[in-house]
């Protein structure tokens, strides 16, 4: 058995997951989630902000405990969106490296795919291939195909609830006009990822990641946010258009409402139900599929592999 610690610094929230692998099954010690926004205002200005640094590094430095404090062997910690697309990186990996003692790795949109992949069906049973799992970030959202015996095809498209919320819903709540620029942009980048992989044809939308699960527990009229019950729950796909109508008349007061809705993802969740909409309605699916495991258990399953 082998002890391990993974951290998934994404542009929305930064993660850690400490497990025991086994046989290559990975069994919790510690799961933890906080909303730092490293990537605020990257979009517009290409550098990560000092107060968003800042927050940053204060997590890290409460994650750093947490790991010694569990024990945990190997760590490995991944960094996405915000940090691939921000001029001046070298500042967070630096802080990185001096709080882990680790170099943090600026995953590729591809080898984000594939982590997600794996982390994301590993411990969903009875799915028909081919599968199709979405990851919907704060900056970005992958897409990646797979089935037994095939090559993983995956494509990694700029958009995601921050990124969306800042270049179009100004408003609260937003405007028909921003809604519908916001929707473009999906689209767009939903044209692209078409030229890479089949859009239709999936036997299963299997969504992780934050969006995606916050919108499987306002399905489930959940009283509080209870991972067991969201993961392998299923959402039609006119639940999913139910839901986004109703975020998006919402203001901000009213979204805090929300029970299960953390207070870090009130404001960008709207923005995240239209890039799950508008996945579902390119790709006709009838049911989107919410998995609790995704990037960070696939980041740390591959530190069992290297071994």
């Amino acid at each position: 058995m082998t002890r391990v610690a993974a951290i998934d610094c994404g542009t929305n929230s930064i993660r850690l997951l400490v497990a025991d692998i086994a046989n290559g099954t990975l069994r919790d010690v510690h799961r933890e989630m906080r909303i730092v926004r490293l990537g605020e205002g990257v979009d517009r200005t290409g550098r990560l902000g000092e107060a968003a640094l800042a927050r940053t590094r204060e997590a890290l430095e409460q994650y750093v405990a947490t790991i010694r404090g569990l024990g945990a062997q190997r760590i490995r910690m991944a960094a996405t969106s915000a940090t691939r697309d921000a001029s001046n990186r070298s500042d967070f990996l630096v802080i990185v490296h001096k709080l882990l003692g680790v170099e943090p790795e600026v995953l590729t949109g591809l080898q984000e795919a594939e982590l997600s992949y794996t982390g994301a069906v590993g411990t969903l049973d009875g799915l028909t291939p081919p599968v199709l799992v979405a990851d919907i970030g704060g900056g970005s959202t992958e897409l990646v195909l797979g089935a037994r015996g095939r090559p993983l095809r995956a494509f990694s498209m700029d958009v995601g609830s921050v990124r969306l919320t800042e270049r179009h819903l100004h408003d609260d709540p937003p405007t028909p006009q921003q809604v519908a620029a916001a929707v473009a942009d999906v689209d767009s980048a939903l044209d692209s990822a078409a030229q890479q992989l089949p859009l239709t044809g999936a036997g299963e939308l299997v969504g992780v990641a934050g969006t995606v699960t916050t919108l499987a527990a306002i399905a489930a009229d959940l009283p509080h946010y209870d991972p067991a019950a969201i993961h392998g729950s299923r959402m039609p796909a006119a639940q999913v258009d139910e839901i986004t109508e109703r975020l998006l008349r919402m203001t901000h007061a009213e979204r805090s409402a929300i029970p299960v809705l953390h207070p870090g993802r009130v404001d960008v969740i709207t923005a995240g139900a239209l890039v799950l909409l508008t996945l579902v309605q390119r790709t006709g699916v009838r049911v989107v599929i919410a998995s609790e495991h995704d990037i960070l258990d696939g980041i740390a399953l591959s530190l069992h592999e290297e071994r």
